[in-house]
C-alpha cells in the first residue's frame, strides 16, 4: 500500500463507485416492500374495524336480548360514519327492559346503538349509565346491517 503524501486525501473513485452500487442495490430492495406493507396496514385496518363493529352488534344484541334489530341500518342509501346512531334508532319506548329487567322511560335515549348506549332504564340523566360497544363514535368506513345483525362494510358514503 502506498503512503500518502502531504495532502493527498479521500477516497478513490472505484472506492465511491462501489458505495454507490450497494445503496442502489439496497434501495432496489427496500422500497418496493416498504410500499407493500402500507398498503397491506391500510388493508388490516378495514378489516379490523368492520370486525370490531361486527362483534359490538352481536355484543349490544345479546346484552339486550334482541333476536332482530326492528328499524336497521339496512339500506345502502342509509350508510352511516356515526356509531352513536348505528345500528337501531328506533323509539325507547319501544326498548322494553334494561338488562336489571327495568323499564325503560320515554327520556332514555332512542334504539340500540354502539355508542352511548343507556344499559340501564331511569331518568336518563346518569351518564354513568351509557355504554360504549365501539371505542370512538366514527369509524373511518361505512357500514350498514340487516334485521338479523349482520354488517356490510362500505369504502365511501352511498352515491
Amino acid at each position: 500500500m502506498k503512503i500518502p503524501k502531504r495532502g493527498e486525501k479521500g477516497f478513490t473513485l472505484i472506492e465511491l463507485l462501489i458505495v454507490v452500487a450497494i445503496l442502489g442495490v439496497l434501495a432496489a430492495v427496500v422500497i418496493p416492500n416498504i410500499g407493500r406493507f402500507i398498503g397491506r396496514g391500510e388493508e388490516e385496518a378495514k378489516e379490523t374495524e368492520f370486525s370490531n363493529i361486527q362483534a359490538a352488534v352481536h355484543a349490544m344484541m345479546t346484552d339486550n336480548e334482541l333476536q332482530t334489530l326492528a328499524t336497521p341500518v339496512s339500506l345502502s342509501a342509509d350508510r352511516t360514519q356515526d356509531m352513536a346512531l348505528f345500528p337501531d334508532t328506533t323509539a325507547a319506548a319501544s326498548k322494553g327492559t334494561d338488562i336489571l329487567g327495568e323499564t325503560y322511560l320515554g327520556t332514555d335515549k332512542a334504539g340500540f346503538i354502539l355508542y352511548q348506549h343507556d344499559r340501564v332504564a331511569g331518568d336518563g340523566s346518569a351518564s354513568a349509565n351509557l355504554s360504549n360497544y365501539v371505542a370512538t363514535q366514527l369509524t373511518s368506513q361505512w357500514y350498514t346491517v340487516d334485521s338479523a345483525g349482520t354488517v356490510t362494510q362500505y369504502d365511501e358514503a352511498a352515491p
